[in-house]
């Protein structure tokens, strides 16, 4: 029997990374039909200002202050949920950043705490959200990207990350659809650069401000992407031209797609010095903005 899962207006929906780009934007395009939200990010004073936002325009949110690489600090999220609305419907795992630096420049620390939050948290929020999950049926959203197939210089770290959320997702979606033939559907979400505070939250190594490389997608094209993932089984999907060429370019032309790659090192910069080189590896950006604030120069 195919598996069918709720509208949107029938969904409780967890959200992790929910105070910032994908995540903030996929809780405004959720809440705009219907479902009733769990936000949660490291950023408490933030995520609660937009479920009170949310909860004015007559959307049922709450928000749950966590760090994902915390196991018991995800299950309180879980616990959050159940409390409030009694079920889970659809649990979406975004919390993500990363580092821009030279592979054999950051630091051993650095790494792990990316990974912690990167891959970690896709772990953390995919164990605790299957139980509530398998009870009723639902969906499971990874956030990957196209570096989950292809790479991108400078970004080596976040993007071994990304191929190990890849990795695992699809080992449990096999476990879960195909062992199991579980009512639960497990999606990989793919974008390629999107128009999010994404390199200011980012740990930076460079001597100048980071940036994503053009052309970058609108981080609704994204939350839509994830919101039909919610509502219709979906293995994957990838978002934006680039992300798809990409992906198939790594596959087919994998040299070449290494050289083309390659040229993306410099277009990851501003000509201006770091404003905040530690990023939000560590502490909390304070978020709120869904698009990204591009270069001093661009004020």
């Amino acid at each position: 029997m195919a598996l069918s899962l709720k509208p949107l207006d029938r969904q409780i929906i967890v959200i992790t990374g929910a105070s910032s780009g994908i995540g903030l934007a996929t809780a405004h395009a959720a809440a705009a039909q219907g479902a009733k939200l769990v936000l949660a990010a490291r950023s408490g004073d933030t995520l609660e200002q937009v479920a009170a936002e949310l909860t004015a325009d007559g959307c049922e949110a709450i928000s749950v202050a966590a760090d994902v690489s915390q196991r018991g600090q995800v299950e309180n999220i879980a616990q959050q949920a159940i409390a409030r609305f009694g079920r889970i419907d659809t649990w979406i795992n975004d919390a993500g950043l990363s580092i821009y630096g030279r592979l054999q420049e950051v630091s051993e620390e650095d790494s792990r705490r990316l990974f912690d939050i990167n891959f970690w948290g896709v772990v953390n929020g995919s164990l605790v959200a299957l139980p509530h999950l398998l009870r009723q049926g639902g969906a499971l959203i990874n956030l990957g990207s196209e570096v989950s197939d292809a790479v991108v210089p400078l970004q080596g770290m976040y993007a071994a990350s990304k191929h190990a959320v890849k990795g695992f997702t699809d080992a449990l979606r096999t476990e879960v659809e195909e062992l199991d033939q579980a009512p639960v559907s497990i999606t990989l979400i793919q974008p390629t650069a999107v128009d999010t505070p994404f390199p200011q939250h980012a740990r930076n190594y460079m001597d100048k401000e980071p940036k994503l490389p053009t052309p970058m997608i609108d981080p609704f094209k994204v939350a839509q992407a994830i919101l039909d993932a919610a509502t219709h089984p979906t293995h994957d999907i990838k978002v934006g031209a680039m992300s798809k060429l990409n992906t198939a370019m790594e596959k087919l032309v994998p040299t070449l797609a290494e050289k083309l790659s390659a040229k993306q090192a410099h277009r990851q910069q501003y000509e201006e010095a770091p404003r905040r080189p530690e990023g939000a590896l560590y502490r909390a950006s304070g978020g709120g903005r869904i698009h990204g604030s591009g270069g001093i120069t661009r004020h």
